[in-house]
């Protein structure tokens, strides 16, 4: 497998399928998060919005990956959109939920207190609930990242001429194994690079918990 490794940098393959993996997911990533975040928002803290919008997001999270790609493939073509498009979907679903579950789960208390200071409804959210859900949104950009991975190996799969989900297709179609093992161990450590990112400013971000993770070492 180092070999297949060595072979590939020295070609500037491996290079080139880490950093078209990589901007797809970035890219993927960052748009289905943001959508996530003002989706839960403003349905996290409007009952009517969340009747009307939730049934539908609760189905279309059920839809499997492999029912998306086909699909996307068929709307947006065989270039960058639908690859890129089947990343945010697999980020939004898991900071959404999470997200909403973090709004629904503010203590009331809270709320009643900024009321008592003439605090405005905008000004709550973003004072308050936003702030006091951030557990669960990080909980949930965690997932995402993870989600995104996984997406853009399927996303990959399908009219990909670099990445390490093409790579993975093309040493199966060829019988290498060992070019295989290098696309999987790339994807591993990526995807491990990019939870400890998300897990640092974690630990930063929520300083304030007095929890049992909180003082855990390392």
């Amino acid at each position: 497998m180092l070999d297949a490794a060595i072979g590939l940098w020295r070609r500037g393959l491996l290079q080139q399928d880490i950093a078209a993996t990589v901007l797809r997911v970035a890219a993927g990533f960052t748009i289905g998060s943001l959508l996530a975040m003002v989706l839960a928002t403003v349905i996290g803290l409007s009952r009517r919005t969340e009747e009307a919008f939730e049934p539908t997001l609760q189905a279309l999270r059920t839809v499997p990956t492999l029912a998306w790609a086909p699909l996307l493939l068929l709307w947006m073509g065989i270039d960058e959109a639908p690859k890129v498009t089947l990343v945010a979907i697999g980020a939004f679903f898991p900071v959404y939920v999470n997200l909403v579950a973090g709004i629904k789960n503010v203590d009331r208390k809270l709320v009643d207190v900024a009321r008592v200071f003439d605090m405005r409804a905008a000004e709550i959210a973003r004072r308050v609930i936003l702030p006091a859900s951030l557990p669960n949104l990080l909980t949930g950009l965690r997932l995402g990242a993870t989600q995104a991975w996984l997406f853009v190996v399927v996303a990959e799969f399908f009219g990909a001429s670099q990445g390490l989900g093409f790579r993975l297709t093309d040493s199966l179609q060829s019988t290498r194994v060992d070019l295989m093992l290098v696309a999987l161990v790339c994807l591993a450590m990526l995807g491990k690079l990019t939870d400890s990112v998300i897990r640092v400013i974690e630990g930063r971000s929520l300083k304030w918990r007095d929890t049992l993770g909180a003082g855990r070492p390392g």
